[in-house]
């Protein structure tokens, strides 16, 4: 006769095994919405992904990307919440899920989605040309406070880059006419040519500009100075640039999540098995690979921290879109 003990853990291993067995896992082909258009930085996000765990074979189901880039990003977000209780269908984006609907009606709310991860934090910067005459930022905010101000230039209007401009005309007392372009690439292309004063884009956006010379940062608009690694230029590398804190523009920090999100109405499980492959991929070298090639910072956020990075996101880019009258009436 077995004794109570021996019968209690064998009963203990036999419940955690059934709860492992129970544990939800895909069955069937998983799609990977991408909300942007091909070649775009969430496309790009969402395809080194579904790449790593091909590769390294961290999900048995087959993974189908498909892009939904249409009403800058809500037409991927609408078809992501359109049934709520399938947990066959992930989202990537990036804060615009809950931005959108701030700004203008949207076939979804940001109740929509339960939030699965954040995976990295893209830096904005502020560009000129290389041939301007601004060398640091605070020759470009003294210039920005005379007259009509400076034409900036960024991607979307009432987005993350109109909201930073806005943030920086508040903080320092500069004037900005607002230029905005479809994506970040053509802003880019725009400040090479001259036909802007600058741009807020992220670093990859301005890569191809600033190795060849026609484009030049002046500060990053993070709490510490980028990584080093290999310079971009003869001159500078992504640790070269000051902070805009330390060049005396008084905003620290402006960063952009990279999420992946999966409609509210999925079980809880479901969502613990996609964030643990998440935490998975951030860990091979290919995600270090990635994330040294766009000089986005690594961050991995999930569960509580990742609601709360949500709800302090939310409420500073409330407050600039109530100054400026962007709210959805």
């Amino acid at each position: 006769m077995l004794k109570t003990g021996v019968i209690a853990a064998l009963l203990a291993t036999a419940f955690c095994a059934a709860g492992a067995h129970a544990a939800w896992t895909p069955d069937k082909p998983v799609e990977f919405v991408v909300t942007s258009g091909a070649g775009g930085g969430t496309d790009i996000f969402t395809r080194t992904i579904q790449s790593i765990i091909v590769k390294n074979k961290l999900m048995d189901a087959p993974i189908v990307v498909v892009n939904k880039g249409g009403g800058a990003g809500s037409e991927g977000y609408v078809y992501g919440a359109s049934e709520q209780t399938n947990p066959y269908r992930v989202t990537f984006g990036t804060n615009n899920e809950y931005l959108l609907p701030l700004v203008a009606k949207m076939g979804y709310a940001t109740e929509s989605f339960t939030p699965v991860a954040a995976m990295a934090l893209d830096e904005f910067l502020i560009w000129v040309n290389s041939k301007s005459s601004f060398k640091d930022a605070k020759s470009f905010i003294d210039a920005a406070k005379k007259g009509d101000g400076l034409r900036m230039g960024g991607s979307q209007s009432k987005d993350t880059d109109q909201t930073l401009v806005s943030i920086i005309s508040d903080a320092t007392g500069a004037k900005f006419n607002y230029i905005p372009f479809k994506s970040g690439g053509e802003a880019a292309i725009q400040l090479a040519g001259g036909h802007i004063d600058a741009n807020v884009n992220n670093p990859n956006e301005n890569l191809g500009q600033w190795k060849a010379n026609m484009v030049r940062p002046l500060c990053v608009f993070s709490p510490k100075r980028m990584i080093q690694g290999p310079k971009v230029t003869k001159e500078m590398g992504w640790s070269d640039i000051p902070t805009c804190k330390e060049s005396g523009i008084p905003v620290e920090t402006y960063q952009m999540p990279r999420t992946i999100w999966l409609a509210a109405g999925v079980a809880p499980d479901v969502v613990a098995f996609y964030s643990s492959v998440m935490d998975k991929v951030r860990q091979t070298p290919e995600w270090k690979a990635y994330i040294e090639k766009t000089s986005q910072t690594e961050t991995f956020m999930a569960g509580e921290d990742l609601r709360k990075y949500i709800t302090q996101d939310t409420a500073r880019a409330y407050g600039v879109f109530k100054r400026e009258g962007w709210l959805a009436k």
